[in-house]
């Protein structure tokens, strides 16, 4: 059994005036929602890959960050031998002149000191260069993932352009009648109710005829009386079972046509 709702307190000769108005604004929401339904998930896989790709590419400057650092390191132990080195060929030169003993032991010491130094800077250099065989294969791994992510989301922008280019003119137009439409509407509260009730139903239609004595889309059959009530066009009446704003079916089809001829008119 449907109910009565919303604007019960208009005056008779405005009701079917917001009704019509009401019921071509549906018709102007529907093919936007159609021309949005043609991007599919595509604005969310684009966006999903733009974040991919700013990860993959923070990945990829950590990465050279550390190998890097590890060449540096590398380079600096290095250096660090050939100093040992230097030391180590001087002290042998002085070990051939010393007086005694004591000088000769002290001068070996230094040497032995330098090798141990020579010997722990070759276990990092292996360290950083075992550092840097890994770093390149994750390198050549992130270098893969992301060129195959950015070619991918190159053909999803692609193809995302496309369909907004032929659309866009289209939709811009129909953004612009609906807000025509809801200006003649004129009720806040009623084009309230009409946005909500959008937002809630799974198809977006907040307005609907009757079909075959039920409200389009549902199997609860609407009693005559109320159909009857409708039809005079008096009062706004929601559904009590889909929740949705209920119009007769010729009004609906004088919209529809109405409508039709409209938007082919205004989209050329």
């Amino acid at each position: 059994m449907a109910k009565k709702s919303l604007a019960s307190n208009a005056s008779t000769s405005s009701v079917e005036d917001k009704l019509r108005a009401l019921y071509s604004l549906q018709i102007v929401d529907r093919r936007i929602d159609e021309i949005r339904s043609l991007r599919g998930e595509l604005p969310l896989e684009v966006e999903d890959l733009e974040d991919e790709i700013a990860g993959l590419q923070l990945r990829l400057s950590k990465v050279q960050e550390d190998m890097n650092q590890a060449k540096t390191e590398v380079k600096g132990h290095k250096l660090m031998i050939k100093n040992c080195q230097e030391k180590i060929a001087k002290y042998e030169e002085q070990q051939k002149n010393v007086r005694n003993n004591r000088e000769f032991d002290a001068i070996a010491k230094e040497i032995e000191f330098q090798e141990l130094e020579i010997q722990l800077a070759e276990k990092h250099i292996r360290e950083f260069e075992a550092s840097l065989e890994s770093k390149t294969v994750s390198l050549e791994s992130v270098e893969t993932k992301l060129s195959e992510r950015s070619s991918h989301l190159e053909f999803k922008k692609n193809e995302l352009d496309n369909i907004i280019a032929e659309t866009q003119r289209e939709e811009e137009l129909l953004l612009a009648k609906s807000e025509k439409l809801s200006a003649v509407v004129g009720d806040d509260r009623l084009l309230s109710a009409y946005r909500r009730i959008r937002g809630k139903v799974r198809n977006g239609l907040a307005v609907v005829s009757i079909e075959r004595g039920a409200s389009a889309g549902s199997f609860f059959t609407i009693p005559p009386q109320r159909q009857m009530e409708i039809a005079q066009r008096k009062k706004i009446t929601i559904d009590e079972h889909s929740g949705r704003i209920l119009v007769d079916p010729l009004l609906a089809q004088e919209e529809e046509q109405k409508m039709a001829a409209e938007l082919s008119s205004i989209l050329g």
